[in-house]
């Protein structure tokens, strides 16, 4: 058995190692063989799925672990948030939206020194003890990307292709893709080897992008059961490569570091297939809950043959009228337009319960296009957080349970699409991301956990570097 937490971790060092979206049974199994790395961590460790939050999304993902606080009691709901009860006034979650105290906060404030890098909702930078290279959610490298400002210069000048996202994941060039998404990780892992060798650190955290465009671009080409699948195709081990890259580059950096330092893997939320988008304001539309001052434009179709879209945001609605709306991404987020809340909400409060529950109700049996059931789960906010702060939806959506994405533009003929208005994207996210917990001075190893979600993440880091639990943390430890 593993001897975690049992003896004092006072002058611990601990390095977390982020990989957004990462699949356990890619890692745990599927490429298993090509991954020494990784196998020889969790084979002497304990290590298992990772329960993600609900929404499964990188933001709030990242801060729900760090923070050990759910997206409601974080107010963070995604990327796009509504910023008040008016139909267009929208804000994107950059670390200004983080309320809450998160790891680093507390170890910074206690004198630890603190390494970040690319975590998600670090940007715009708040100065801590410590050095800050900021996330993906960054507008521009101009836009100022590291603490100290001047440490920029070094990385530059040793990584002088730095970016902090491949910003046009969704093209069909994959060769393209491919590259930057290559070249974007080796210029981290550059950035990554110089911080660990001349810069101090006690807690040193950084998150890698590239497994989640990785698996967003490619997912069609390894996985047989997507329905785009090609055996044999030219980019079939793709991503199995781009793991390898990960695990060999791990292997560099881990040998670096002592005996003292305790590692992390973690992912915040897995990878899956992604069978379809099911157009939600379509279906809305066309069931008398949402309505618009003319019909949209259907069956337009484009000289390259492909349809022609309208996002919703270009159409006119009667919202005298319309009584619930939608917004697309991974997962749908469904609003409902009630009286004396949104400027001209109309369902009354003694019918808003009843009218979520029809929604629910209806949507949840909404069968595929071959007539079966998809397995859709719908969520009420109040019903999952401890809190619901900010403006949340009305309605969480995965439909398919994570097997298709939503979709808010008009135009694709029926409820139905498997065509992604936002560009080729061929995964979804999964419900289970990773962790693998490795202490080089633990007896025992190779241990699966069950049971274990993301908010368990932030109260083990404290404990393991001997700082107090604060009593309003949501989850528990890692270990028993």
């Amino acid at each position: 058995m593993f001897n975690f937490l049992n003896r004092k971790s006072h002058g611990r060092k601990v390095m977390v190692i982020g990989l957004d979206c990462a699949a356990p049974e890619l890692v745990f199994d599927k490429y298993k063989d090509e991954l020494p790395t990784l196998r020889q961590l969790y084979s002497n460790s304990i290590y298992g799925d990772l329960e993600t939050c609900i929404p499964a999304i990188t933001v709030p993902a990242w801060s729900c672990m760090m923070s050990s606080k759910d997206p409601g009691t974080l107010g963070i709901y995604g990327f796009r948030n509504r910023s008040d009860y008016t139909y267009d006034n929208m804000f994107v979650a950059t670390g200004n939206y983080v309320k809450e105290r998160r790891v680093w906060d507390f170890l910074s404030d206690a004198g630890k020194q603190v390494a970040l890098v690319g975590v998600p909702q670090t940007f715009p930078i708040k100065p801590i003890n410590g050095t800050i290279i900021t996330d993906f959610l960054t507008p521009s490298l101009e836009s100022g990307f590291t603490f100290p400002a001047e440490l920029s210069e070094k990385i530059l000048s040793l990584a002088p292709r730095y970016q902090v996202d491949v910003k046009n994941f969704r093209t069909p060039d994959k060769d393209w893709l491919l590259q930057q998404i290559w070249d974007m990780t080796e210029m981290r892992f550059a950035a990554l080897n110089y911080l660990m060798e001349n810069r101090p650190w006690d807690f040193f955290m950084w998150v890698e992008m590239g497994v989640d465009r990785i698996h967003h671009g490619m997912w069609s080409f390894m996985d047989p059961g997507h329905r785009r699948y090609e055996a044999g195709n030219k980019y079939e081990d793709a991503i199995k490569d781009y793991y390898k890259l990960i695990d060999e580059q791990l292997a560099r950096m881990l040998e670096k570091i002592d005996d003292n330092t305790i590692v992390l893997v973690a992912s915040d939320h897995g990878g899956q297939k992604m069978d379809g988008g099911i157009c939600i304001n379509e279906w809305l539309w066309r069931n008398g809950y949402l309505v618009l001052m003319e019909d949209p434009p259907q069956d337009a179709v484009g000289p390259d043959g492909r349809r022609i879209l309208t996002p919703f945001a270009k159409l006119e609605v009667d919202w005298s009228k319309t009584r619930v709306w939608g917004d697309g991404g991974y997962y749908g987020r469904i609003f409902v337009n009630v009286e004396g809340r949104e400027p001209q909400g109309i369902v009354k409060r003694e019918d808003y319960d009843r009218l979520r529950d029809e929604l629910i109700e209806q949507l949840e049996a909404l069968p595929g296009p071959d007539g079966n059931s998809i397995g859709t789960v719908i969520y009420k906010p109040q019903d999952i957080y401890h809190k619901v702060r900010g403006v949340a939806p009305d309605l969480i959506a995965y439909w398919g349970n994570l097997g298709w994405r939503s979709v808010g533009s008009f135009g694709h003929g029926g409820y139905y699409t498997t065509e992604n208005d936002t560009g080729p994207d061929d995964a979804n996210h999964a419900h289970n991301g990773l962790f693998i917990l490795y202490d080089p001075q633990a007896s025992g190893g190779g241990r699966v956990v069950k049971g274990r979600q993301l908010m368990d993440v932030a109260p083990t880091l404290l404990e393991l570097m001997g700082m107090p639990v604060p009593d309003d943390m949501q989850g528990k430890r890692l270990v028993d």
